[in-house]
């Protein structure tokens, strides 16, 4: 059977032939604990960059991965064990300068997940910690890791104004007063109590689930919720910092 123009040019196509970036994608992996954004960063045991902190990530591998979220959902669960609630795409990096070890390029994903002690991660419990998102400014991260941050903060500030993205980082049933702290500390912004509770009720995005203490929860017991069915896919038409 004769081949075709494309099939005879990919028949003897050289992938070596133009230069190859390194690729990789990195994961800013956010939880809340103790009414503190934070943030997960693991310890570099190899060069270059050895003995910094930096965002969990690793290469894509080119037999493995069919697409680059898988390879952001495999990294995570290598690093945290769990499949991570929200996991989002955030921006793709790319330059000469980002690693030493040549043209590089990133894609930076998002990922939220209630809050579990590094002790229950898998790999390197010692090389892994959460950082409060106001401490790391001082840490002298690898790569640019630093700009990855503030571009994954940038998203997660601006995406909380108008979706439901905090019931991915708090454990249900939760009580509305959690809720809204949750939704305060990852848009680093006081909301008005009235409102922020009418919005949800008009919403239809909680499903009331009885009364007790909420994990961790302190003085009275509270109506207690949990996410409604479809309501992380729910965008509000007016963002909460109107």
């Amino acid at each position: 059977m004769k081949l075709t123009e494309d099939q005879a040019y990919l028949s003897q196509y050289d992938t070596k032939q133009f230069d190859i970036p390194i690729y990789s994608v990195d994961v800013a992996i956010y939880t809340l604990h103790e009414n503190q954004l934070n943030i997960l960063l693991v310890q570099r045991a190899q060069a270059p960059e050895v003995g910094k902190w930096s965002l969990p990530g690793g290469f894509v591998d080119l037999k493995e991965d069919s697409t680059i979220e898988i390879t952001a959902k495999r990294k995570l669960l290598s690093k945290t064990g769990v499949n991570a609630p929200h996991l989002e795409q955030v921006s793709t990096i790319g330059n000469a300068s980002r690693d030493p070890r040549g043209w590089s390029v990133t894609t930076l994903y998002m990922a939220l997940i209630p809050y579990a002690p590094t002790e229950s991660f898998v790999e390197a419990v010692a090389d892994a910690q959460w950082w409060p998102i106001n401490d790391i400014s001082g840490l002298d991260l690898a790569f640019d890791h630093h700009d990855l941050i503030n571009t994954a903060r940038e998203r997660l500030k601006n995406k909380t104004a108008y979706t439901v993205l905090p019931i991915h980082i708090i454990r249900a049933p939760f009580s509305l007063t959690q809720l809204q702290q949750a939704f305060e500390i990852l848009m680093d912004k006081k909301l008005e109590k009235k409102s922020f509770r009418r919005r949800m009720a008009n919403a239809e995005l909680l499903k009331e689930v009885g009364e007790g203490k909420p994990e961790g929860g302190k003085g009275r017991p509270a109506a207690l919720y949990i996410p409604a069915p479809g309501s992380e896919e729910h965008l509000f038409t007016r963002a909460f910092n109107d």
